[in-house]
């Protein structure tokens, strides 16, 4: 009896032991379990406060643009750099073959057309009306004098068909001897730019022999042309009758002379002060500054007065 109390005696603690031992363990093991599962629950919050920060950085973001192209619209117009026009003296005759042969076996025109197709195809088809938003689409400001006449180039060859139903009109023959400002037109919102910026030229110019107006109503795409010539009585009931004979409706392609003329939007008006030589002078764009209308003025009126000394001494 007293070897079996020993027994039990000795048996209770080992047990008791036991079983602490194995409660420690669970509890060492539930720690370690916590312990790595915290990192996973931190790693979701992070990535529920990443995807929740997205908005936020993807508006900001889109401030960013705004203000890059509200910076772009405030930045001011560069001057025209440039004189516009081609360099070779233009002619209403036809081209014949020599000259057509010529231009096809010219390596230098061909990479010219083909720079020019890799331009029109990466460009979109509202790019012009979307430039409209910045500055009105005008593109660069007109000097304040005219450009120097050795190193000025000529107006290009533009046919069409006048307000008293004369076709085939040459502007090389109807500038040929006089000084012109001429206007090239598409919509209606380059009617009312063309009218505010010679609206004092014209007013003060209009009874000189030597000065002209031209107005070409360039339209290149073969359906508007055909509606703008079935309206064409409309038209004469928008522009005095002494410029029925000056008002040009055109459908020529201009697609291969338009960075040579600076025309770099559709939607707006060119105005180009031309020389008894059929070379352009000066230029302007869009919607015209109170400098660009005074400057159009002033260049006229130096232009006609040196046609008008030579006949004069004679």
């Amino acid at each position: 009896m007293q070897v079996y109390a020993l027994q039990r005696q000795s048996l209770i603690p080992q047990s008791w032991s036991r079983s602490a031992k194995h409660q420690k363990l669970t509890c060492i093991s539930a720690r370690r379990l916590i312990s790595c599962t915290r990192p996973h629950r931190s790693h979701e919050n992070s990535q529920s406060g990443d995807a929740s920060a997205e908005p936020v950085s993807a508006g900001k973001d889109q401030q960013r643009n705004l203000k890059g192209s509200d910076d772009a619209a405030e930045q001011p117009l560069p001057l025209l750099q440039r004189p516009l026009g081609v360099l070779e003296r233009p002619s209403s005759l036809p081209r014949s073959w020599a000259q057509t042969r010529d231009e096809l076996m010219d390596q230098e025109k061909r990479m010219e057309k083909r720079r020019h197709l890799l331009k029109a195809a990466t460009k979109g088809y509202f790019t012009d009306l979307n430039a409209t938003r910045r500055h009105g689409g005008k593109t660069w400001v007109a000097p304040k004098v005219m450009i120097r006449e050795d190193k000025a180039l000529y107006f290009p060859d533009i046919s069409g068909t006048t307000l008293t139903s004369k076709p085939n009109v040459h502007t090389t023959s109807l500038c040929a001897g006089k000084v012109s400002i001429i206007a090239m037109l598409s919509t209606r919102i380059s009617e009312l730019q063309t009218a505010s910026f010679i609206k004092p030229t014209h007013s003060q110019f209009s009874s000189h022999p030597h000065y002209q107006f031209v107005q070409i109503n360039l339209q290149e795409n073969l359906l508007k042309s055909l509606l703008v010539s079935l309206f064409t009585s409309s038209i004469r009931k928008s522009v005095p009758e002494n410029l029925w004979d000056k008002y040009l409706v055109s459908s020529q392609n201009m697609d291969y002379l338009r960075d040579d003329m600076g025309m770099a939007n559709r939607h707006v008006a060119y105005i180009y002060l031309v020389d008894q030589q059929c070379r352009i002078r000066w230029a302007g764009c869009a919607d015209p500054m109170p400098q660009e209308v005074e400057a159009l003025e002033v260049c006229t009126k130096v232009l006609l007065n040196r046609h008008t000394k030579p006949a004069e001494s004679t």
